[in-house]
């Protein structure tokens, strides 16, 4: 495991037993995100990140009863959380992993994929490599995270510098947060939200 995966293992540490109760801030956009997807009944859906699972109900609702929830999420404590809920709501069609995004293997090719707040992860040339090459080529993709303001705000940047930073590794590469997986894509269509300093995208995985 790279230093960079150690250290987000060691901040979602600190961050595990409240994220959920964080996350509620960002609800909308997640749902915002997730629509972008336009899951239809008998999809097989790929969570990346998937923290504590708190997207598993809406990407179920979006599957339905025939599709499946793949999350993949290396932090054990966030995974712990997952995994609960799960038992809990008894989800027989939700599949996760305790795996580093770099190594893990899903059980079948994704229709779609989510990254909603994964920065580390779209930010690791091996870890996007290795999850894409398990889409499906047309595949349909939804991006959400947090970004710099523009260069010229100048100390401004120092708000999502420090927002970041308790989650992630990479907390000062903001610029262009999707640069890696852009340019797998067509179809790209983003918007700035956040007040600035956030994007959303969505597109369709290359190759078809």
């Amino acid at each position: 495991m790279s230093p960079d995966n150690e250290l987000s293992i060691l901040r979602y540490r600190k961050r595990a037993a409240d994220y959920d109760a964080s996350a509620e801030r960002t609800m909308a956009l997640r749902r915002r995100t997730i629509a972008l997807l336009a899951l239809q009944p008998g999809d097989v859906v790929l969570d990346a990140g998937a923290g504590t699972g708190l997207s598993y109900a809406l990407l179920r609702d979006g599957v339905g009863p025939t599709g499946r929830v793949l999350g993949v999420e290396q932090s054990p404590e966030m995974f712990e959380q997952a995994q609960q809920r799960v038992q809990r709501e008894g989800w027989g069609n939700v599949w996760h992993a305790l795996a580093p995004a770099e190594s893990v293997r899903l059980p079948e090719p994704a229709d779609a994929a989510l990254f909603n707040f994964t920065h580390d992860i779209l930010r690791a040339p091996a870890a996007l490599e290795n999850l894409l090459r398990q889409v499906k080529p047309g595949a349909r993709i939804a991006v959400c995270g947090m970004k710099f303001f523009p260069w010229w705000t100048g100390p401004l940047n120092l708000l999502p510098w420090l927002k970041n930073r308790p989650y992630n590794a990479k907390a000062a590469d903001l610029w262009r947060p999707w640069s890696l997986l852009q340019p797998r894509c067509v179809q790209w269509r983003q918007q700035t939200v956040l007040g600035g300093m956030g994007y959303l995208a969505s597109a369709r995985l290359a190759g078809v």
